[in-house]
């Protein structure tokens, strides 16, 4: 098993990169997240590894973060979601916002990553409920409780993204009801 691989990258082409380990070229796919954190052609990288074994090929996928990795192997043993599909969620949403919607069950934030159809979604929120806590690595869950993810519901379905609508629930204080929430968080929001 190839588990990390240290080198330099001479080749990016998305979603795979080149990387020469010692004179061998590893071909690896990388999600975007991953993608855009990688330095320039020449410079030297470090990623770490899933080695995928089919029977007609051998693929190695980077990971910039343990936690991405992690989330990764979560996501390849759900029935019916393949690497693939896998690194296309994990280009889709941060392993923060993956956790996060496992955690509150929104399948609406999975439909929206490209091949995830409304099946697949309902699929790996039931399969990955508490797989993706606070014990994978940098994954954490936003909205605490009821009230909070009430509250982001309601700012997602007023048409605000979920960077804005995590921002907004950042500066709300921690036992605040959904109502009071959500009128200070659209007053934020506003400025």
């Amino acid at each position: 098993m190839i588990g990390k691989l240290s080198g330099t990258l001479l080749e990016k082409n998305p979603p795979e990169v080149l990387v020469d380990c010692h004179g061998v070229g590893y071909e690896v796919q990388v999600s975007m997240s991953t993608f855009y954190q990688l330095p320039g052609n020449g410079q030297p990288v470090s990623l770490l590894t899933q080695l995928i074994v089919r029977e007609d090929a051998q693929l190695l996928y980077g990971f910039a973060s343990s936690a991405e990795r992690a989330a990764f192997r979560e996501l390849i043993k759900v029935s019916g979601v393949g690497p693939r599909t896998a690194l296309a969620v994990l280009s889709g949403m941060s392993v923060a916002d993956l956790a996060q919607a496992v955690s509150l069950q929104e399948t609406a934030r999975l439909v929206k990553v490209p091949g995830i159809g409304k099946k697949t979604a309902e699929r790996l929120l039931l399969e990955l409920k508490g797989k993706l806590g606070p014990e994978l690595p940098g994954a954490r869950a936003q909205a605490s409780t009821q009230a909070q993810a009430d509250i982001v519901q309601a700012l997602l379905a007023l048409g605000y993204n979920d960077k804005e609508a995590a921002a907004a629930l950042k500066s709300l204080p921690a036992e605040i009801g959904v109502s009071d929430g959500i009128r200070l968080a659209l007053k934020a929001l506003a400025r």
